[in-house]
């Protein structure tokens, strides 16, 4: 397992853009798979985008798809998520997770995913 911490959450209007961070340590990092997830209160929590191993491969949620970027730095253990165009509804607490192994289309799932930081909340006003 990895321990995950999340930084960047904060509150912004409607089309503004935010970039959250995550700081992995643990002795296996680089064989784990980073991703983000966002939960509401009384929700699921629910996939948003996730990179492999080497940041070669990335699968984002339609919900986000063409307004979100993840992408990983290996030389310092950061997972970031690059959010543009925000919209009310993508208020939520957002969690860093990790998994060891690659990923694949059926790895969205939250049990798929093993290491999970505390989470920050982003909340988007109209």
């Amino acid at each position: 397992q990895v321990q995950l911490v999340e930084s960047g959450g904060g509150v912004v209007q409607t089309g503004d853009s935010l970039r959250l961070s995550c700081a992995a340590s643990g002795r296996t990092v680089t064989r784990h798979s980073l991703g983000w997830f966002r939960q509401v209160p009384g929700g699921e929590r629910e996939f948003v985008a996730i990179t492999s191993e080497s940041g070669s491969r990335t699968y984002y949620s339609d919900s986000v798809k063409g307004r979100f970027t993840i992408s990983r730095d290996n030389t310092k253990n950061t997972v970031h998520l690059q959010m543009d165009s925000l919209k009310p509804e993508d208020t939520a607490i957002y969690y860093c997770a990790g998994r060891q192994g690659t990923i694949t289309p059926t790895t969205t799932t939250r049990r798929s995913w093993s290491s999970w930081g505390q989470g920050t909340q982003v909340t988007v006003s109209s």
